[in-house]
């Protein structure tokens, strides 16, 4: 009987903690999706192919308010661009996988797995990277459809005191918070916050306050690390 790479099996180790908080999260994009209108099997294919937390959360309610597709594709790629630079950042330790394996790490890239993967090759150089990348990934993209499939099937049944509408401010406060490693990557969470915050006040629609945050964040961190923000 074959046995699973050890790398794999510590992927999946290693990821087990954050499948905790992909839970709720999960659950909160299910019930979002059914909510808003999409059938289960619409919602459970949304997620399977979109597979991306925030975004598919802001996606969601903008399709569910009718908001025209270039608002919502457009925020979409707006809240997943720091894909472009995770994969800029790990692409030299993938540079000698197959095609098919790029693919399939591409697909899988997250967050977390971004985050694991890299803190685990700077430390062990012995790893097999895509058998624990895999171990890493896989594993949330399965709670993540696990638990978006029983949200969309539960719907509006769970239950309001369970409090899961906190539960992807909170997953994404967790992510945020260490990032937080200096002046100018401070400067930018603090400026986009309170951006978002005062669009929202303001009333204007479509969830262009995630735009708008955005791309004040960058432009506050850019600046506060033109004078020397690493400090």
């Amino acid at each position: 009987m074959p046995t699973l790479p050890s790398d794999f099996v510590d992927g999946v180790r290693d990821a087990a903690p954050l499948h905790l908080g992909i839970v709720p999260f999960g659950l909160v994009a299910g019930v979002a999706a059914v909510e808003q209108g999409l059938s289960i099997f619409h919602a459970i294919g949304f997620s399977t192919v979109v597979f991306a937390g925030a975004s598919q959360l802001a996606m969601i309610e903008l399709l569910g308010s009718d908001a025209p597709l270039a608002i919502v594709v457009g925020t979409a790629v707006v809240v997943n661009l720091r894909m472009l630079m995770y994969s800029a950042s790990i692409a030299p330790y993938f540079r000698d996988f197959a095609a098919r394996s790029k693919t399939i790490a591409s697909y899988l890239l997250t967050d977390q797995a971004f985050a694991l993967s890299l803190a685990r090759y700077n430390r062990e150089t012995g790893t097999d990277r895509f058998a624990y990348y895999v171990g890493v990934a896989f594993s949330l993209w399965a709670v993540w459809q696990v638990a978006t499939v029983a949200g969309a099937v539960l719907g509006t049944g769970l239950p309001p005191e369970w409090g899961l509408g906190f539960a992807a401010p909170l997953v994404f406060l967790a992510l945020l918070v260490p990032a937080l490693k200096d002046r100018a990557s401070a400067a930018s969470g603090v400026v986009g916050g309170t951006v978002a915050v005062a669009v929202v006040a303001a009333g204007i629609p479509f969830h262009l306050d995630i735009i708008v945050a955005a791309i004040a964040g960058v432009a506050a961190g850019l600046t506060v690390e033109s004078f020397g923000g690493d400090a």
